[in-house]
């Protein structure tokens, strides 16, 4: 087993009856925000992005809030890229903004997120950096629950790159 796969055990995983972002009931949550509040979880998660991103071309980094954020921000410094936040809504006040930060046409995005398990939420936060012009086919999420977000995502021509997969953690 990982060394990240060891501290999402014992920090993330979650067992009871849950209900999902998705709709789906579990058995079991996988709670990466709760885990990355600590350094050496939060640490391990930038180490292991880096990896992945190392055979990828990019110009920036984005992340889907709010789960993705310290993670994107904490990658983007480790990477030394500029980086998005995608929020799940416009919000209703100030620039009415859902993507937040700088970015020119044409340039090419990796989309960071902490858990997919259907893939709506990186699906859509994939779209609206496609509609404002950018370039995103990679998703790198840091726990894929296996539950259909790749095969969805494969269908809008994202790739999905899991850190792990979830059957490496139960």
């Amino acid at each position: 087993m990982s060394k990240l796969a060891e501290l999402l055990a014992k920090y993330a995983v979650m067992r009871g009856d849950f209900v999902l972002a998705s709709g789906k009931r579990s058995s079991y949550y996988i709670n990466i925000k709760k885990a990355y509040t600590k350094p050496e979880v939060l640490r391990e998660i930038v180490a292991e992005m880096e990896k992945k991103l190392r055979s990828l071309d990019y110009d920036y980094l984005a992340g889907v809030a709010v789960g993705a954020v310290p993670i994107v921000a904490c990658t983007a410094l480790a990477v030394d890229k500029p980086f998005l936040i995608v929020r799940k809504e416009k919000k209703g006040y100030g620039t009415g903004a859902k993507i937040e930060g700088e970015w020119e046409k044409g340039k090419r995005v990796v989309l960071l997120e902490d858990v997919t398990t259907t893939g709506g939420s990186v699906i859509s936060a994939a779209v609206a950096l496609r509609g404002e012009g950018l370039i995103c086919d990679d998703v790198i999420v840091v726990v894929d629950r296996e539950e259909g977000a790749e095969e969805a995502l494969k269908q809008e021509k994202l790739r999905l790159l899991p850190l792990l997969r979830v059957s490496q953690l139960l």
